[in-house]
């Protein structure tokens, strides 16, 4: 076998092992045959709510154990592919067969990120809020920055984009800004984005041109529905309400129709000005609050609020999951995962998928992703 044969076959493998080694493989197809007896079972649909639950785990298992067993069986007969035209010496049937390998090591990639987006909240839309840290003109600038890489980066993903809530910078960029993004697993994407953003490069507002450092942080959370209940004391609101600002045109209102919800336990804050209606900001604010509160109790099931926390607090050095360094070289660098791009424009422009990859695997075997294995 060829060495790019074999890396191709690596690759493929190790795809699959992540979502055997996710789905705990042998619980896994146990699972699926208990919940094909349950369909069997007239009685389930008397109760239509769990028939959809069952059916619901069943499609999602029945389409990643399936992909893992079709992956695996192309893979095998595009070896014997390749095996038989080395044995021939036809090297047309081996450049076929490396073809065949290289293309199910893309699909083994995008299988593996599906299966991964398994949580409870994964299949939601989702809400990015983007806060501007300490330094002024630099970090806003710099958090505008980002919401302009989420907004392409859903767009590129044929997700639909609303703009929630947007408070101007002084000079320039944005103190702060909320989208929300709407489309399938919105959320199982983008929920490993969560955290401090740093970004080093010549000012544009530094006459001398010199070197700055930037933070802004990012916290993501899914846009919940009915079937998730959250109580929410009205004694633990703080409501205040302000006048819009935007970026100008469209954006902007002369009534003080833009609500903010503070929940005083937990400190939340959650702000909306998308509509001309201060009812209908209020509204969609407390949808916003108990989403967060949602997403908090899923961080504490995973153990991981206190740190998730910090870094949503302190804003600053020693909280950040990415770099984005545009001077003196170029290159970003996540910090939990080690993915490295050398093109900042590119990821700039939304091109992420590959960070996101990495830290939802990262999520399943707790150790750092290779470059190759999120290609």
């Amino acid at each position: 076998m060829r060495a790019e044969g074999q890396a191709h076959i690596d690759r493929i493998n190790a795809a699959l092992a992540l979502v055997r080694k996710f789905l705990d493989w042998e619980r896994a197809l146990r699972r699926f045959d208990e919940l094909n007896a349950r369909v069997e079972d007239p009685k389930l649909w008397d109760n239509p709510k769990e028939a959809e639950k069952v059916m619901k785990e069943r499609r999602r298992l029945e389409a990643s154990i399936g992909a893992v067993n079709q992956i695996t069986a192309e893979m095998n007969d595009a070896i014997e592919f390749i095996e038989l035209g080395e044995m021939e010496g036809d090297e047309g049937t081996v450049d076929d067969g490396l073809a065949t390998l290289a293309a199910l090591a893309e699909r083994a990639d995008r299988d593996k990120v599906q299966a991964l987006l398994a949580g409870e909240a994964d299949g939601m839309d989702t809400y990015i809020e983007i806060h501007a840290g300490a330094g002024g003109t630099e970090s806003q600038d710099w958090a505008s920055m980002l919401l302009r890489m989420y907004t392409r980066w859903a767009e590129k993903r044929g997700f639909k984009v609303d703009l929630i809530e947007y408070q101007a910078g002084e000079t320039a960029g944005i103190k702060s800004a909320t989208i929300l993004c709407k489309g399938e697993n919105a959320y199982g994407y983008a929920k490993t984005e969560s955290g401090v953003h740093r970004l080093v490069r010549i000012s544009p507002y530094d006459s001398s041109a010199r070197r700055h450092t930037s933070f802004s942080s990012v916290w993501v959370y899914p846009v919940i529905d009915d079937s998730f209940t959250i109580e929410v004391n009205p004694a633990d609101l703080k409501i205040d309400t302000y006048r819009a600002s935007g970026a100008g045109g469209q954006h902007v209102n002369t009534t003080d129709s833009a609500v903010r919800i503070t929940h005083v336990p937990s400190g939340i804050i959650v702000a909306s000005q998308v509509d001309r209606s201060q009812h209908k900001n209020r509204e969609i604010a407390m949808n916003m609050l108990k989403a967060r509160l949602y997403e908090a109790e899923m961080q504490r099931r995973e153990e991981a609020a206190s740190a998730e926390h910090s870094a949503k607090s302190d804003i600053g050095w020693g909280h950040q999951i990415r770099s984005y360094v545009l001077q003196p070289y170029q290159m970003v660098k996540d910090l939990r995962t080690g993915v490295t791009s050398p093109t900042p424009a590119d990821v700039l422009d939304g091109d992420v998928d590959a960070f996101m990859a990495a830290a939802l695997s990262q999520k399943v075997t707790g150790e750092k992703v290779t470059v190759e294995d999120v290609d």
